[in-house]
């Protein structure tokens, strides 16, 4: 148990997958429906993945690009809500065990100039907002 914990890259189960196999394949797993459920919705559409701590974590760590090792810094409660924005470049983490209000969550409405925020950056790109963001729209 120690090896998942302080060093999980090298853990593998009995009979089962390594934790870099299980990451591997989360990250392909959300990579495939991102890109699927963007052609049938466009780019803006919200989906939901249901997982275990563990999976979501190593989802987090790559969006963060942290490596596996540290995936054990993150803490997720059980049945809370992290929310990762996938854009042509770069994952954004949105949330992180969140379980209060999700309304900033819903694709909003196509707008220019000073109220665009279909991205990260308010303009569409994928670009992280300058300054970090001001918080709620």
């Amino acid at each position: 148990m120690s090896v998942v914990q302080q060093h999980p890259s090298a853990a593998a189960f009995p009979g089962g997958e390594s934790m870099r196999a299980m990451q591997a394949r989360a990250v392909d797993a959300v990579r495939d429906w991102n890109e699927r459920v963007e052609a049938e919705h466009g780019e803006d559409a919200t989906y939901v993945m249901c997982s275990h701590g563990d999976i979501i974590k190593s989802l987090v760590a790559d969006a963060l690009g942290m490596h596996l090792d540290l995936f054990q810094r993150i803490h997720v409660d059980p049945c809370s809500v992290t929310a990762i924005r996938y854009t042509r470049l770069r994952p954004f983490l949105l949330r992180l065990g969140d379980t209060g209000d999700l309304d900033s969550l819903a694709p909003r409405e196509h707008a220019v100039g000073a109220d665009a925020a279909a991205s990260p950056a308010g303009d569409g790109s994928a670009d992280a907002t300058v300054g970090g963001g001001a918080g709620a729209p």
